[in-house]
């Protein structure tokens, strides 16, 4: 499906997206800025999420789902910019390498650019940060199959174009 993005901003369509995915709202990830080459995604701090109760640091595992969620953010974002198309494009592959904890009681953002995009999959980095992307918590580096357009379902295209659905992982009774 073709769409005229001249009246489609692509944070908007990033933030539908990640509203698509149950896990990812119950996170309270926020896209703050989607181009053709980068997705920019807040994580708030709460205690639900902390993974070291002596520390208030936040679990590894909510990090690294930040970072799939910003990598595949911009996936969407840059196949919608470079073909006007609506694709699906499930993680294939996500290397997370640690540096160092999440300070607790601040958030954190998740930065990713899909930087080659081929006709099967795309290729993406990350960086998890809270201060200064220059002082990381962690890198990424992730690819995502590219999913045709044809394979696309109405709920996901409708979710995308701001069009009221259920989301993943949510059943029509909870509403």
């Amino acid at each position: 499906m073709k769409v005229n993005s001249d009246f489609f901003p692509l944070t908007q369509m990033a933030q539908r997206f990640v509203d698509q995915l149950a896990q990812c709202r119950r996170l309270g990830l926020t896209v703050l800025e989607a181009s053709e080459h980068h997705v920019l995604i807040e994580l708030p701090y709460s205690t639900e999420l902390i993974g070291y109760p002596d520390t208030g640091v936040i679990h590894g595992g909510v990090i690294t789902t930040l970072m799939d969620t910003a990598c595949g953010s911009a996936v969407v974002s840059a196949i919608f910019h470079k073909f006007k198309l609506l694709e699906i494009s499930p993680t294939l592959d996500l290397r997370v390498d640690y540096m160092k904890p999440a300070q607790p009681h601040k958030p954190v953002f998740g930065f990713a650019e899909c930087y080659k995009l081929s006709s099967n999959i795309a290729f993406t980095r990350a960086i998890a940060y809270q201060d200064s992307i220059d002082d990381p918590i962690a890198h990424a580096v992730g690819s995502f199959m590219r999913i045709s357009p044809e394979m696309v379902g109405d709920a996901f295209r409708q979710a995308l174009m701001g069009e009221a659905v259920p989301a993943i992982g949510e059943s029509d009774e909870r509403k």
